[in-house]
């Protein structure tokens, strides 16, 4: 058995321009273009590479593009005050607050001062609330691609044996309640998980999304599973170089799984896509109310 891949990227690029199409039928029909605004506090490289990939996707697909960039020592009051104001803001659709932030602010207290329906990386509490208790919510991004890839791979998903490994609010906890909502079979497994190899060979779906390369041996999965890899680990690769691995034994994984996710080119794409996604619906939510 040779794994099928499943090409985050295309299936991106598919999402990105459905998006296109619904924000052209929107600006036509309300005179304006959906907005995302992204805060970026701080100097982090990797943040700023992937800040200026949002804005890149958000300006390709004919929606309003725009990045508060602050410095380091921006205090948590300032920040709060703009969220305020992007509250505020009718052009404003979506507000992403990239995380981490410097260990001065709460990250929490941040995120729950976002509007709701603004909250397009749904994390916030009422989203969060919405999405455990089975209703309409804005989903956070990773799991929400995650899940768009299961279903391609698989179609229904009524019944099976799915693992999360990793219980995060970002992508865990998320992931988990997507799959139960599916009428998966869920188990969420972490750091203190007793027995995960006997978790794995029992998996028909493993979503590995905990930081530890290769964590998730080939070997041990279940002939046919399908493999989503949402880690995203730096190793060293050699001659001073170093290069991105996921969660899983990816070349293990391809003579044992059915589907597999590659890292990079899997799930990453997937993320800003399904930004994308939720900022159109946050504006069109916004307009109906």
């Amino acid at each position: 058995m040779t794994a099928r891949i499943i090409d985050g990227k295309a299936r991106a690029a598919a999402l990105r321009a459905e998006v296109a199409t619904g924000v052209a039928a929107f600006t036509a029909a309300h005179g304006r273009a959906p907005g995302l605004t992204v805060v970026l506090v701080g100097d982090d490289p990797a943040s700023a590479v992937y800040v200026g990939s949002k804005g890149k996707a958000t300006t390709e697909v004919g929606m309003i593009s725009a990045t508060h960039r602050l410095p380091a020592d921006t205090s948590e009051a300032e920040l709060l005050a703009l969220v305020a104001a992007l509250n505020a803001d009718e052009t404003v659709d979506g507000i992403l607050v990239q995380l981490p932030l410097p260990r001065h602010i709460d990250s929490d207290r941040v995120i729950a001062a976002i509007d709701p329906m603004k909250d397009v990386d749904g994390f916030h509490p009422v989203n969060a609330g919405r999405l455990a208790t089975g209703l309409d919510a804005l989903v956070p991004c990773t799991p929400s691609g995650c899940m768009l890839m299961i279903r391609e791979a698989l179609g229904d998903v009524t019944g099976l044996e799915a693992l999360v490994i990793g219980r995060s609010n970002i992508v865990g906890k998320p992931m988990a309640a997507l799959l139960t909502a599916a009428s998966a079979t869920v188990t969420i497994a972490h750091s203190r998980t007793r027995d995960l190899a006997g978790h794995v060979a029992r998996a028909d779906i493993v979503v590995a999304a905990v930081g530890v390369a290769h964590l998730v041996k080939g070997a041990l999965l279940k002939p046919g599973a399908c493999v989503i890899d949402v880690g995203m680990n730096r190793i060293d690769a050699g001659d001073g170089k170093t290069r991105l691995t996921g969660d899983v034994d990816y070349e293990g994984a391809l003579a044992r799984a059915g589907w597999i996710t590659p890292v990079p080119g899997g799930v990453g794409p997937m993320t800003i896509a399904c930004l994308l996604a939720n900022t159109l619906k946050a504006a069109r939510a916004r307009a109906a109310a």
